[in-house]
C-alpha cells in the first residue's frame, strides 16, 4: 500500500464525537513509551503526523487520522503510565473500553508491544480482555533495532510461548523499528488486505 494522504481528522473523548464516515478504523494502542507516535509516523511516512514527546502518556484522547481518504487509523492513549494520576487512569479506561465495545467502524486493533522486555501483566491482561470482547487484534512488537537479529528472535519466540499458556490460537504478530523502517510494508499489506474483503469498501 502506498500512503498517499494522511491528513488528522480529530480528537476527542467520546466516542459518540467519532468520525461518522463509516470507513474501516485500525486502532493503535499499548502501553506509555512503547514507541506508539514514532510508528503511526513510519507508517504514514510523515515525521509529525503523530505527536512524538519524551515525556511518556503525551497521549490523552482519541485521535482520527484519515489515510488515502479510504481508512481511519486511530492513535489511543497509552495505558500503564505510572505518573497518571488515578483520575487520569479512570478517564483514559472509561472512554478506551468505551471506544473498544461501541465503535463499529473498528476492524483491528494493533496491540504494541515492546520488544526489549519481559511479558508485562498489563499488556497480557488487555490481551486477555481483547479476547474475552471478540475484539479482532494483532500485535506490533516495536524498537526492534534496539537490540541484536538474534536477540530479536528470541525475545519473539519466548513472548509467544508466554501467551500459549492462554490462547489456543496465537495472535498474529509483527516484528518492527522505526528507525529503519521494519515492518512497515507488512502492516500496510494487512490492512490493504483487510480493506479489500470489505464488502462494498
Amino acid at each position: 500500500m502506498n500512503v498517499a494522504h494522511a491528513e488528522f481528522v480529530v480528537s476527542n473523548t467520546k466516542v459518540e464525537n467519532c468520525p461518522k464516515s463509516q470507513l474501516p478504523e485500525y486502532a493503535f494502542i499499548g502501553r506509555s513509551n512503547v514507541g506508539k507516535s514514532s510508528l503511526i509516523n513510519m507508517l504514514c511516512n510523515r515525521k509529525r503526523l503523530a505527536k512524538t514527546s519524551s515525556r511518556p502518556g503525551k497521549t490523552q484522547l482519541i485521535n482520527h487520522f484519515l489515510i488515502n481518504k479510504k481508512w481511519h487509523l486511530v492513535d489511543l492513549p497509552g495505558y500503564g503510565y505510572a505518573r497518571a494520576s488515578k483520575t487520569q487512569k479512570k478517564t483514559f479506561q472509561k472512554f478506551i473500553i468505551d471506544y473498544f465495545n461501541k465503535r463499529k467502524e473498528l476492524v483491528c486493533a494493533f496491540l504494541l508491544i515492546d520488544i526489549r522486555h519481559e511479558p508485562q501483566a498489563v499488556d497480557l491482561d488487555f490481551m486477555r480482555w481483547l479476547g474475552e470482547h471478540f475484539i479482532p487484534f494483532t500485535i506490533v512488537f516495536t524498537k526492534a533495532d534496539k537490540i541484536k537479529e538474534k536477540g530479536v528472535e528470541k525475545k519473539v519466540s519466548d513472548y509467544l510461548e508466554t501467551l500459549q499458556e492462554d490462547w489456543e490460537e496465537l495472535p498474529q504478530y509483527f516484528i518492527t523499528s522505526s528507525e529503519n523502517r521494519l515492518g512497515r510494508e507488512t502492516i500496510l499489506s494487512f490492512i490493504q488486505e483487510i480493506n479489500e474483503s470489505i464488502p462494498k469498501f
